[in-house]
């Protein structure tokens, strides 16, 4: 229950993110023991794609990396709406400078693009966002999960169960 304990994770939200994409790593990273915290844009709160509201803890913008060991980019149309916001990319950017681990799912290649981290990386995503992946200097793979250094990406929800597993061993200094 507590292979993470005292491990420091953000996760990013938008309007439209992925109900289960924010949900599941939400729970799942708390239940082995991680402090997390849901970062935004500035609004009180945004909804998912199905409706259901989650409130930040913070502004993105007003906080560092160095407070955490980990960001998670979910996916939905949130990362089209995350990508606009320059300390978003900032704040991805400079977490992979600091190889700290960084989870992407789905449609959250977008941000990885516009941070401009994907040349020369492995990676995997919702199909729909792989061109813009290679044509950023990535190489894509059609996997459940990829692990390249301190990035882990995903394709979709049903691949949860192995993003989460992933990210867990990588907190735990395993990878």
């Amino acid at each position: 229950m507590n292979e993470i304990r005292g491990k420091r994770v953000a996760i990013l939200v938008e309007e439209e993110y992925q109900d289960q994409e924010v949900w599941y790593p939400y729970y799942r990273l708390k239940e082995a023991g991680a402090s997390v915290k849901v970062l935004g844009t500035g609004k009180p709160e945004y909804k998912s794609k199905f409706g259901y509201p989650i409130k930040p803890d913070a502004h993105v913008g007003d906080v560092s990396i160095d407070d955490f060991d980990c960001v998670i980019v979910p996916g939905g149309w949130a990362p089209d709406r995350l990508r606009r916001h320059a300390k978003v990319n900032q704040f991805v950017a400079e977490a992979d400078r600091k190889k700290k681990v960084i989870g992407a799912i789905c449609h959250a290649a977008s941000v990885l693009v516009s941070a401009h981290i994907l040349k020369g990386r492995t990676i995997t995503s919702f199909s729909a966002v792989k061109d813009d992946a290679v044509y950023a200097g990535a190489k894509w793979v059609d996997k459940e999960v990829c692990v390249d250094g301190n990035l882990i990406t995903s394709r979709q929800p049903d691949d949860l169960p192995a993003f989460c597993a992933e990210i867990i061993e990588a907190l735990k200094g395993r990878k």
